[in-house]
């Protein structure tokens, strides 16, 4: 029992481990977010200088919407540590790995990566799932655009809204390993807001799950 602890244990802090080292750690060498720009009036071009540090900060596209702006600012100045474009790359990985983990039914994993109201709502699709006797052959095959749509600072609880746009390929199978829907040949287009929520300056550094929806 002792031994099994100890691996449950050392399981946890390296999933742990994996989510603090990509979700909002700043490093000392990133460039400041930008935000969403509003279109630029006639009379009011960018200027080159301008547009040159804005590609140096934002050099993948990923950017925050103006909304959630004020949060951020909240956010930054409660935890300075805080980085948005590393929060972003973060969230790509934890939406990888999140969507394998319920995939593959690892209630386990999920456990420790999303809250326990979505591990609640997750379970129970994988318990369906497994009392039909179907089994899930679904790839992410490419995260089009990750975008924040929305930050908030509670007290000390941080909350960030992120729409990921992406292509899965999706095949559902039964029993006996026959496809009963989707292909994975065609990938689908999906589009939803996951919610990571986080208490600032507690010793628990990682960034759960909170809430799933689509978006429109």
């Amino acid at each position: 029992m002792t031994v099994e602890i100890v691996l449950l244990a050392m399981v946890a802090l390296f999933v742990g481990l994996r989510l603090y080292a990509v979700l909002g750690r700043r490093t000392g060498h990133e460039q400041q977010p930008v935000i969403r720009p509003a279109e630029p009036a006639a009379a009011e071009p960018v200027a080159p200088a301008q547009d040159a540090a804005a590609e140096r900060a934002d050099p993948s596209g990923l950017v925050y919407e103006e909304a959630a702006a004020s949060g951020i600012r909240a956010i930054i100045a409660a935890d300075p540590s805080f980085d948005v474009a590393r929060f972003l790359e973060g969230a790509q990985a934890a939406y990888r790995m999140i969507l394998e983990a319920f995939w593959k039914g690892d209630r386990d994993e999920l456990r420790l990566l999303v809250s326990e109201e979505v591990l609640a709502s997750f379970s129970e699709a994988i318990q369906a799932r497994e009392t039909a006797g179907h089994r899930l052959e679904n790839r992410l095959v490419r995260i089009d655009r990750a975008i924040i749509e929305d930050a908030a600072l509670e007290g000390r609880a941080a909350s960030v809204s992120v729409r990921f746009d992406a292509d899965i390929a999706a095949v559902t199978r039964g029993e006996a390993g026959e496809a009963v829907a989707g292909s994975l040949s065609d990938a689908v287009e999906t589009h939803e807001i996951w919610t990571f929520r986080r208490t600032l300056g507690s010793d628990d550094p990682n960034w759960l799950l909170v809430d799933t929806d689509k978006a429109a």
